[in-house]
């Protein structure tokens, strides 16, 4: 490791896509935020109304989520800290949002049923598969992710860019365009 990631946090380092390995002596900052989040969230899932369940999130993501911004629960992160959320967002039911790497949902997005939107990866090499790698995701504006996509590491949805249902995207997806299939391909352009 260099000098510059021992100087590093490991939230950091995290962040920044370095590998985490479960060996790091700083491993427990993130089983702290991860139980924490765990609770929150079984309180979160249990809510009685879209309110809570905002409240709660943004107890989770450490900010105030807007009151235009709707998430029908149940709502499943590992995490939650490195969730922000614009205005006007609307996170349909059994969303999971694995965001260790970041997630951005600018405003005025619309996230379907089961969309997963995934930010960490494990190195292929078998002898280091347990350490933790990450690439953020970005949504933009406008964008409509259908039921059950799935989103990828390091993935950005574009401006007004649609993702069909069931999609699984790898690849950044530009502006005012249309994907869809396993992997995600342009289908159209809007």
């Amino acid at each position: 490791m260099s000098t510059t990631s021992n100087q590093k946090g490991i939230l950091d380092r995290l962040r920044s896509g370095e590998p985490i390995r479960l060996n790091d002596p700083e491993y427990a900052k993130i089983y702290e935020i991860v139980n924490r989040t765990i609770r929150l969230s079984q309180l979160m899932n249990t809510a009685t109304n879209a309110n809570a369940v905002r409240e709660i999130l943004s107890d989770i993501i450490g900010s105030n989520i807007d009151e235009s911004t709707t998430i029908f629960g149940p709502l499943y992160t590992n995490f939650g800290v490195f969730i922000t959320l614009g205005k006007n967002v609307f996170i349909n039911h059994a969303c999971s949002f694995l965001d260790m790497g970041g997630i951005t949902i600018e405003d005025h997005v619309l996230i379907g049923p089961k969309v997963n939107l995934i930010t960490e990866n494990h190195p292929l090499d078998p002898s280091d598969r347990s350490a933790l790698t990450t690439k953020p995701i970005l949504i933009k504006r406008n964008a409509w992710i259908g039921a059950a996509a799935t989103i990828l590491p390091g993935v950005t949805v574009g401006e007004n860019a649609v993702v069909a249902a069931g999609a699984v995207v790898s690849k950044d997806v530009p502006a005012n365009s249309i994907v869809a299939g396993v992997p995600a391909r342009i289908i159209k352009t809007i």
